[in-house]
């Protein structure tokens, strides 16, 4: 039996969408972005030095390290969106798991960081939880995590110094506002959804009211999801979650790429400095747009912090390439992993990327 003219439709029509995304503005803005920052991050640089620092690069410590922690960085995000997502409704810490690790293999092989898209669907199919609240959760997790952040760049900063410029430090206290302006917007429509939505719909009045509609119920049921906003216990353990997260699981690959190379510098303290370091500007880099997999930004990131602590730039390229490499196929695999056991196809989670 025929499934219809409309799935017929559909069906054609997927792959136009998968080439009309890659002509999409943005992705080509993060193209170009890409190219530069593969360009800053090779520039001036001897290209056999690097390929030299990949030779005596010992593999074991640094996939001894980064794997584990990769794959525990992985397991709290998943304890912490239990707890963004538990005023909603409870969920297994298994199929979140299963969610982040989807979510990071789409990062990485899709445009348009379409993983927090995608995670929220995987879990919503698996627990039946409205998609909608579900990315309610996944975009309060964003802002938190921009937040640490930002804080962890400061605290950078303020202890080990932001260099003669200062620069670092004029342009971290400008994100600062940048950061907490959509905790303010999201608490505010947590506690005060009907007034932010009325405004919605006045500022909306110029569309046709079904498409009005559409979107203020699409804002109400995405309000639901910022439950964990009330306070309380939960936001203790976003807190300390979080914290894990990005100053123990996140920075152990890169100490661990710092021990790979032989890297001396000094102190553990200082070791611990670079690697926070590192971690702040990696994880300010991400958010700008880019290819797939964050390549060039990520590379960019790990030269611009690590010369800073007079690292020539060969080695910092080469440790910020292996490291990056290690993440990439650690978490693609895991996601691709998880797909493998779920009977899920690459090709319906590219289906659920292109709409």
């Amino acid at each position: 039996m025929s499934d219809g003219p409309d799935a017929q439709s559909a069906e054609r029509n997927t792959p136009a969408r998968r080439r009309s995304r890659w002509r999409d503005p943005r992705v080509l803005l993060g193209l170009f972005i890409t190219v530069v920052a593969i360009w800053f991050a090779f520039r001036d640089v001897d290209v056999r030095a690097v390929l030299g620092q990949f030779r005596r690069a010992n593999l074991v410590v640094l996939l001894g390290l980064s794997i584990p922690a990769y794959l525990l960085m992985v397991y709290l995000r998943a304890l912490r969106w239990r707890h963004l997502i538990d005023p909603t409704q409870s969920v297994p810490t298994g199929a979140l798991f299963r969610a982040v690790a989807v979510g990071f293999m789409a990062n990485n092989v899709f445009p348009l960081r379409m993983g927090e898209f995608v995670r929220s669907w995987y879990l919503g199919r698996e627990t039946g939880v409205s998609p909608t609240a579900i990315f309610g959760t996944v975009i309060l997790e964003r802002v938190v995590d921009t937040l640490v952040v930002i804080l962890l760049a400061l605290a950078v900063l303020l202890i080990w110094g932001g260099g003669d410029d200062g620069a670092w430090r004029r342009g971290l206290l400008l994100l600062v506002p940048v950061a907490l302006a959509p905790i303010a917007g999201l608490t505010w429509l947590r506690r005060d959804a009907e007034r932010v939505l009325g405004l919605v719909s006045v500022a909306l009045r110029p569309l046709p009211a079904r498409l009005r509609g559409a979107v203020v119920g699409q804002l109400r049921t995405f309000s639901g999801g910022l439950g964990a906003l009330r306070g309380g216990v939960h936001l203790f353990w976003i807190a300390f979650h979080s914290l894990l997260i990005w100053l123990v699981a996140s920075s152990i690959p890169i100490s661990a790429g710092i021990l790979a190379l032989g890297v001396d510098l000094g102190t553990p303290a200082r070791m611990l400095a670079a690697s926070w370091t590192t971690l702040a500007a990696v994880g300010i880099a991400v958010a700008l747009p880019s290819a797939p997999g964050f390549f060039g930004v990520y590379h960019s990131a790990c030269r611009l912090a690590l010369e800073r602590f007079g690292i020539p730039a060969e080695v910092a390229l080469a440790l910020g390439t292996l490291v990056h490499a290690v993440f990439w196929f650690t978490l693609t695999g895991l996601g691709f992993g998880v797909l493998r056991s779920r009977v899920t196809s690459l090709a319906e989670v590219d289906e659920i990327a292109s709409r």
